[in-house]
């Protein structure tokens, strides 16, 4: 029976990923084993038949290092060679490719049509860019959902094997770590912030020293322009030290961007291309960025990068609607597209701005803390200051996850127009 591809929010898809591979492995090719595994067994991957191939530099082709699912067997260690196979070539440049099988043996076992990403770092061959290995599939349905899937599965693999690398590694860094947190905590912005008859205040707290949780305010510093407000926050999949590297990375694009009146989805975009030319191979970010505009009507302009949706209460139907994202993560691949959205923020209205830290902290049962308890405490606390709200979803959070075994860095930031 085929299995159905099923629709998964790419954040919640990397988070998946990241708790199949955060076991521990001896080795690279376990590792990689294990992910082709899960990739045919998970029924929300909706694969048929996985296959990992290496790259041999000295033969200049692709070693069959392992298969798994319902294909035919393939001669063991069987090669491809990269001279016969553009698409190995053209995965350094597209991370993803969906072609025709070529190779006669491949085909004689009835695979006609595959998609394949690529996993591990670059390797120059004849002038020529590889990654280590490549992960092929084969599915019932492909297009361009099933792509996104497979870049985000190469991403998140690749991670995991820099992760396995370094893991001795991280010990020598120790000492530079609280160092780290000194510099990370002078970049975040003062709690609170007033502009107009608006107020906000944020709070970061990282799960370990450093994190790649970050919010910022950002003003541009040109006097002649319209006076304006940016409130950014953002997440960087990975976690401790080389997420704070990410962190810190927007942080200064961000400010440096907002210097220049630019159109956010200009801005946006942009920032999405620097990620990926900067962090080729498994950092991904959301980010959620609104701007704050001087008018009488409360125009609030935004742009949600694959985040978890903002909730805007609205104090005149004690209502909370989520805003959605306008665009896919950042750093998926270059030249994305993002779209900007508005509301409008009358006079007692509240912005709630957090991450998946928040809302997807877990119980010590497995339960997720979740967006009805966020919109609960927005409904109950809405005659509140931001520092009180902000203050109150933290404290509920930290109780609520007291004990769990997964944790996450964990931002919140709470914007409200006074009544």
């Amino acid at each position: 029976m085929t299995k159905p591809l099923q629709h998964i929010p790419q954040r919640h898809l990397y988070k998946l990923l990241d708790r199949v591979l955060s076991s521990r492995f001896e080795s690279e090719e376990e590792l990689l084993k294990s992910l082709v595994r899960d990739l045919v067994e998970r029924e929300e991957f909706a694969v048929v038949g996985a296959r990992l191939w290496k790259l041999i530099p000295e033969r200049a082709s692709y070693r069959l290092l392992y298969q798994y699912g319902d294909v035919q067997h393939i001669p063991d260690e069987y090669e491809l060679s990269v001279a016969d196979q553009p698409a190995f070539a053209a995965l350094a440049i597209r991370r993803t490719v969906t072609d025709v099988e070529t190779d006669a043996v491949l085909r004689e076992r009835g695979i006609w049509i595959y998609s394949a990403t690529g996993v591990g770092r670059m390797v120059k061959l004849d002038g020529q860019k590889f990654y280590e290995y490549v992960i092929a599939i084969n599915a019932p349905v492909v297009g361009e959902e099933l792509s996104s899937m497979l870049a985000i599965i190469g991403s998140a693999a690749s991670s995991a094997l820099q992760n396995l690398r370094h893991r001795q590694e991280r010990e020598q860094l120790r000492r530079d770590l609280d160092q780290a947190s000194l510099i990370q905590r002078s970049l975040l912005p003062e709690h609170t912030i007033e502009f107009l008859d608006y107020v906000a205040f944020g709070v970061s707290v990282p799960d370990r020293i450093v994190g790649g949780d970050y919010f910022d305010y950002l003003r541009p510093t040109d006097m002649h322009e319209e006076e304006r407000l940016s409130i950014v926050i953002s997440d960087a999949a990975s976690k401790g030290l080389p997420a704070a590297i990410q962190a810190l990375f927007v942080s200064g694009a961000l400010r440096m961007g907002i210097t220049y009146h630019t159109k956010i989805s200009s801005l946006i975009g942009r920032l999405n291309t620097l990620i990926y030319e900067t962090f080729p191979h498994e950092r991904f970010v959301t980010l959620f960025y609104c701007e704050i505009t001087p008018s009488t009507s409360g125009l609030v302009l935004y742009a949600n990068a694959g985040h978890c949706p903002a909730l805007h209460y609205s104090a005149r139907s004690r209502t909370v609607t989520a805003l959605d994202p306008t665009g896919p993560i950042l750093g998926i691949a270059p030249q994305q597209r993002f779209s900007v959205e508005n509301i409008n923020m009358q006079k007692g209205d509240i912005l709630l701005l957090v991450t998946d830290g928040v809302l997807e902290a877990q119980s010590p049962s497995g339960e997720l803390f979740g967006q009805q308890r966020l919109e609960h405490h927005l409904l109950t606390l809405a005659e509140q200051s931001p520092r009180t709200i902000a203050m109150t979803i933290l404290q509920d959070v930290q109780q609520f996850s007291a004990g769990a075994q997964y944790s996450d860095d964990r931002t919140i930031v709470v914007l409200k127009r006074h009544p």
